[in-house]
């Protein structure tokens, strides 16, 4: 085995995977303490030291990982995450960049990988995100055909809201998330034009409920097929091990047979010769 092999399966160990992660969530909760006045004016230092140490293991074990897999480090988008990462906190004065580090503790989300639950809703949602796109068109063509309206209708009297195309798409969105758009928008709105919630109305059934419900539709087909496409290379698997302990078990009996007939010569055989 040679010094690659050894870095390789050294890196791959299941406890410095867990020593790894147990580091970056150590390193994500003392970066949360150092945004703290008080926690900074006590233990400003020692926060800085741990800060300074946890890079310094991020770097060993990022070039521990180009050691051990050379240019298919490359190839994962997490060790080529982990290496923008860690360069951010080797820039010179990058005290306004080194929380950025803390973002090392989404590595965390590998934990969804070991639970076949949770590995069935992300890849639902990797699978939606297509569907999804077309389902963000078409809201965005809804949006901007009400953005025009809402900008020609009411534009004139509530410039705030209305007064341009932007103010129009900021103020309708703000209305199909249900954040005070009834005493804060529409009924103003009414006041000056009292049929204004036959434009809003629509607006938000359309976007607000449909739209919503869109989502939901994609998310739970998508996640019903993971779950059958997982459910299906399992009995792929169990039905691949049964054929291969079958063709064993073949194996087996023909040696068995095999064995059983030369059994059957060799006593015949010593039958003749006694009878001989």
């Amino acid at each position: 085995m040679t010094l690659r092999d050894r870095a390789r399966e050294f890196v791959e160990r299941p406890w410095v995977t867990n020593t790894i992660l147990g580091i970056i969530i150590f390193n994500a909760i003392t970066l949360g303490l150092g945004t703290s006045a008080a926690v900074r004016a006590h233990a400003g230092g020692l926060l800085d030291v741990i800060d300074t140490t946890v890079l310094a293991i991020f770097v060993l074990e990022l070039a521990l990982k180009l050691f051990a897999y050379g240019l298919r480090f490359f190839s994962s988008a997490w060790n080529i995450f982990d290496l923008v990462v860690v360069s951010f906190g080797l820039l010179p004065d990058s005290q306004g960049l080194s929380a950025l580090r803390g973002l090392r503790v989404v590595r965390a989300l590998r934990l969804l990988s070991v639970i076949p639950q949770m590995r069935a809703v992300v890849q639902a949602l990797l699978d939606a995100l297509p569907g999804m796109g077309a389902v963000i068109v078409m809201i965005s063509i809804v949006f901007y055909v009400f953005g025009v309206m809402a900008t020609m209708m009411y534009g004139a009297a509530f410039d705030e809201w209305f007064g341009t195309l932007g103010r129009s798409l900021y103020s309708l969105f703000q209305i199909m998330t249900l954040e005070s758009w009834s005493m804060g928008i529409v009924r103003p709105v009414m006041e000056e034009f009292p049929f204004a919630w036959s434009f809003f109305v629509p607006f938000i059934v359309i976007t607000a409920f449909s739209v919503l419900n869109l989502f939901i539709g994609l998310l739970v087909n998508t996640m019903q097929s993971a779950v059958e496409a997982e459910a299906e290379a399992e009995f792929e698997k169990l039905r691949d091990l049964v054929r291969s302990e079958t063709d064993v078990v073949d194996a087996h009996v023909r040696e068995l047979h095999e064995e059983i007939k030369a059994l059957r010569t060799e006593i015949a055989e010593l039958k003749g010769q006694g009878n001989g």
